[in-house]
């Protein structure tokens, strides 16, 4: 499947400190992974973390592509398409 909005995403660096904002607020430190929007650069946790707020910032904004924010991990998300790229 083409995925324009993975061909139209664009790049941008990691910030220096990872963490999902929204876990620290609500005093949590469990996520399994953490996640990164390339609209907007909103970094959250992923559908393995209890509270996937990666996947609760799509559903909030539209913001159709993620990435991962591993080290090491370049791999990007469309939520709209359901597609890996």
């Amino acid at each position: 499947m083409n995925c324009t909005h993975l061909d139209h995403a664009g790049d941008m660096p990691l910030p220096a400190e990872l963490f999902c904002a929204r876990c620290v607020e609500a005093g949590q430190h469990d996520w399994v992974h953490l996640r990164m929007c390339l609209e907007c650069g909103n970094v959250a946790c992923c559908d393995s973390s209890s509270a996937q707020h990666a996947t609760a910032h799509f559903k909030e904004t539209g913001h159709p592509v993620m990435r991962s924010a591993e080290p090491g991990e370049e791999w990007r998300w469309c939520y709209v398409d359901e597609v890996l790229g």
